[in-house]
């Protein structure tokens, strides 16, 4: 995968696991701690919301490294990257980028080892 390189892939790998004790996509994401915290009461309903930082403080240092390669490579074909771009042209800060690129980085990386686990 694009921004992963020799460096950063066995420290990805060592900070997820085994991806087969994730019961689907959005659990590894909550494992991260990259899932937006839910803050409602009431009526109340923000118009924002921070992530939650439950998860491993270690994976969510290393996806951010990942994002910062995108960010460097640039490289035009990878849906992460394309993906971060079409945030930053809604006007979106750039931290908001980096973490909507390391969901989506995520739950590509969780589908590819699936895959591949299950062939």
């Amino acid at each position: 995968m694009n921004g992963v390189g020799k460096s950063l892939a066995p420290q990805l790998m060592a900070e997820i696991g085994d991806v087969r004790r994730f019961p689907n996509r959005n659990s590894i994401i909550a494992f991260a701690g990259i899932d937006p915290v839910l803050n409602q009461s009431g009526n109340f309903n923000p118009k924002s919301t921070s992530i939650s930082h439950t998860g491993s403080g270690l994976l969510r240092k290393t996806l951010f490294l990942v994002m910062n390669s995108l960010m460097l490579t640039q490289p035009k074909n990878d849906p992460v990257y394309q993906f971060m771009m079409k945030k930053k042209e809604e006007g979106k800060p750039h931290k908001v980028c980096l973490t909507a690129g390391s969901n989506k980085f995520l739950r590509i990386y969780y589908s590819k080892v699936k895959q591949q686990l299950l062939q």
